[in-house]
């Protein structure tokens, strides 16, 4: 069964494909809470999604570059990064860099410079709207554009709430999770109001599900309840091997495919994939 598993997961022959978006879709993966699985889940779904006929591009907006650093892309200090195009105005397309060993897939990635970035665009004239334009801007179209925000509600995290049309907002099974929610959406209500009215809280994924505990049962029947249909069926347990992949600079899904959170965020990316097209996707 897991080596099935991993055939269909890493799809070496190009068979399996997920639908295609009729436009293209720019995701924010937000969360101001620390430690939910945003690069995780941003890192996974963008392999899961690659790997089975789709264009993707991941944007690195996190100063810490976990994302960079899960897809094995350099992001030292020096390397062109979002910082330059957030900043100086440097084409999206001369930052981004083709993902070793993934065909279709591209990340954006960010560096330390990025820390600064916060103070700069203060006093830049529209100043949340930089990443919108530099994504517009990109000569190639991509299926699905995944922005992962810092952890954190300040200008990264509004330029990338900007930038998108979507939210995806992964949720820990865990009590705090639920409290720093409140302030999530309404932060994405005021972007919505002022300035990117099209923005939707499409998707929510909950991660880190461990189902010894009652908690973590009572915790996914609370956000059930709450956002209804937006909850994807996909679950991801906490599993050890999703945690060891970034230390290989790999995904899980390549790291190992046969795994349970392999097969959880193929599974969430497959869903994701489906909505986009029964809802038609989104300009």
């Amino acid at each position: 069964m897991e080596a099935l598993r991993a055939v269909q997961i890493l799809n070496p022959s190009g068979e399996i494909t997920m639908p295609r978006p009729a436009h293209p879709r720019v995701l924010a993966v937000a969360n101001q809470k620390g430690g939910v699985g945003k690069t995780t889940t941003t890192v996974n779904l963008a392999v899961a999604l690659a790997l089975h006929g789709n264009r993707v591009l991941v944007v690195d907006l996190d100063p810490q570059g976990n994302a960079s650093t899960g897809l094995n892309v350099p992001h030292h200090a020096g390397v062109p990064d979002v910082y330059d195009c957030l900043i100086d105005n440097v084409p999206l397309a001369e930052v981004a860099q083709a993902v070793e060993g993934i065909p279709n897939l591209f990340c954006v990635p960010a560096t330390i410079d990025l820390a600064g970035a916060e103070i700069e665009l203060v006093s830049v004239v529209a100043r949340e709207s930089r990443l919108a334009r530099a994504i517009s801007a990109h000569p190639e179209k991509f299926d699905y554009v995944f922005i992962d925000c810092p952890p954190s509600l300040g200008l990264l995290t509004v330029n990338a709430l900007c930038a998108a049309q979507e939210v995806l907002i992964p949720i820990q099974c865990e009590y705090y999770a639920l409290e720093g929610l409140n302030q999530l959406i309404n932060n994405i209500n005021l972007v919505r109001q002022h300035l990117n009215p099209t923005l939707d809280v499409s998707t929510i994924l909950l991660t880190m599900y461990d189902r010894r505990t009652r908690l973590a049962d009572a915790v996914e029947q609370d956000v059930r309840n709450h956002f209804g249909s937006k909850v994807l069926e996909a679950v991801i347990p906490r599993n050890v091997r999703v945690s060891e992949a970034p230390s290989y600079g790999q995904s899980v899904m390549t790291y190992d495919p046969g795994s349970r959170g392999a097969t959880s965020y193929f599974e969430a990316a497959l869903e994701i994939a489906n909505r986009g097209v029964n809802t038609g996707g989104t300009a």
